[in-house]
């Protein structure tokens, strides 16, 4: 039987794990959308790998409150690979695309990047903390449908200077930025590093890629400078494509 799943941060769990309130938009949708109320079982994942069985104790419109059961597994496994997925600003509904099916591969991290030429320029700081409040919301509707019980982290936008001189967070992690020219083959790339590594950071450029000083700069900072092939690809499926051959290659997408 399938799961009826539910968000609720930690924060929403009383201090002894023996209820949880759902609130909002959760909490709408399991009173009016699924119709449950009292006694109903369901499930409720933290966003921080946690999952719990729980049952509907009350339901109005703008609140939920269950009684927590037990805690269970999730219903779907993390990727054993910490994989970090760093875009550039796309335009549209492109960058939301990118969110729901990174999270839905397994991603830990998703990072929009400000590039040279990016698709979007932010007007200011409210705009970009608009923009990643709604990547957030789409990444927690991903975990619910793929069965992640961890949401990975949105994080605010950051400028490509920035991020290529940020220092590795471990040693044995690999950071490449994909380019549609001046790089070597993925399956070159990969056969240069030393061990398998626990974490990658892939750097994804906009439609109209990258820069000569951009992709210069990151492979002064030691970045691998990874081609695709000879076709082009959209931004967004570019994205979708790394994520998923860099779960089959190093994570649990087999």
């Amino acid at each position: 039987m399938t799961r009826r799943r539910f968000f609720a941060p930690s924060a929403q769990f009383a201090p002894d794990h023996l209820r949880v309130t759902l609130a909002g938009d959760e909490a709408r949708h399991l009173r009016d959308v699924l119709r449950l109320g009292r006694g109903d079982e369901v499930f409720v994942f933290d966003g921080d790998g946690r999952e719990f069985r729980c049952t509907v104790d009350e339901a109005e419109r703008e609140r939920a409150t269950l009684i927590v059961n037990e805690e269970v597994k999730p219903a779907r496994p993390e990727s054993t690979l910490r994989l970090t997925l760093a875009v550039a600003l796309l335009k549209g509904e492109k960058f939301d695309t990118v969110v729901q099916k990174a999270t839905e591969l397994g991603a830990t991290r998703i990072v929009p990047v400000m590039t040279k030429l990016a698709d979007v320029r932010l007007r200011d700081e409210r705009d970009g903390a608009r923009r990643v409040e709604r990547f957030r919301r789409i990444a927690v509707e991903a975990c619910k449908q793929s069965g992640r019980a961890r949401v990975p982290e949105i994080r605010e936008p950051v400028d490509f200077q920035a991020l290529i001189k940020s220092e590795p967070t471990i040693k044995q992690e690999w950071r490449a930025m994909f380019s549609e020219r001046d790089g070597t083959s993925l399956n070159e790339a990969i056969g240069n590093e030393r061990a398998r590594p626990r974490l990658v950071t892939a750097l994804v450029g906009s439609e109209g890629g990258w820069t000569d000083e951009e992709i210069a700069s990151a492979s002064a900072k030691g970045w691998s400078v990874v081609t695709l092939g000879g076709r082009t690809l959209r931004a967004e499926t570019a994205a979708i494509t790394i994520t998923a051959l860099l779960q089959h290659l190093f994570g649990d997408l087999v």
